[in-house]
């Protein structure tokens, strides 16, 4: 099966359109940041240094420190498939982060979106 373009891209040119998205909506920078850091495990200087070294979506997912535990809770639909169904394990990653962007943007309460 042939890779996925979106493993290629680079994170850095991905992100500033994960905060327009969530910004359109009223919501910030900051809770995209505690996003990313929830589901990766980075440190907010970590998803800084990700974000400068232009590191494409395979890299950033495999250099993350930790999935968090509860990734696994997260289901839904995103672009018509449902996460939790998602056999590729970094494609699930990147629809995991993609659908709790979704969250965000559609006004969900943070700690609903951080499965707490």
């Amino acid at each position: 099966m042939p890779e996925h373009r979106i493993y290629r891209m680079a994170f850095a040119k991905v992100y500033p359109l994960y905060v327009q998205k969530a910004e359109r909506k009223g919501r910030t920078q900051d809770e995209v940041d505690q996003i990313i850091c929830w589901l990766t495990g980075y440190d907010t200087d970590g998803l800084k240094r990700q974000i400068d070294c232009g590191c494409d979506f395979e890299a950033f997912f495999a250099e993350a420190p930790a999935l968090h535990p509860n990734a696994s809770l997260i289901k839904g639909v995103v672009c018509g498939v449902r996460v939790e169904e998602v056999d590729d394990p970094l494609m699930q990653k990147i629809r995991f982060l993609d659908k709790l962007i979704d969250e965000l943007a559609k006004g969900k309460a943070m700690e609903k979106i951080l499965r707490a």
